[in-house]
């Protein structure tokens, strides 16, 4: 089987759903995350905390620089993901679409390189 990241993605700035939405979000992604672990599809997954607690780190030509806040300068910014392992694309865009209708966000699915042999 492959593995799949599928990544959820937020706006800066949007509001916040309401406090009972919140919840219904977190009951239905918990359900997600069990179904997938059920099925054998579950490698990993998680939430991030929001963008301006990331740091980013880079070594080049001998030098570390280490600067604060996101790598990418937008208004999107990634907020959680999966990491799963499905047979095909159709079947991890099936998942993505329950992962889609759990957390009430568009989700992102792009496959992992292949090793190389």
């Amino acid at each position: 089987m492959k593995q799949y990241m599928l990544s959820v993605h937020g706006v800066e700035g949007a509001p916040a759903p309401a406090p009972e939405t919140m919840q219904k979000m977190y009951e239905d992604v918990g359900a997600f995350n069990a179904q997938l672990q059920a099925d054998g599809a579950w490698v990993f997954g998680g939430g991030l905390h929001p963008a301006d607690t990331a740091s980013v780190v880079n070594y080049n030509d001998g030098e570390l620089l280490t600067t604060d806040g996101p790598f990418a300068e937008t208004k999107e910014h990634l907020g959680g993901f999966w990491v799963i392992r499905a047979v095909d694309l159709d079947s991890a865009l099936q998942l993505a679409a329950a992962a889609s209708e759990a957390c009430q966000s568009p989700v992102e699915v792009r496959p992992f390189q292949d090793e190389p042999e």
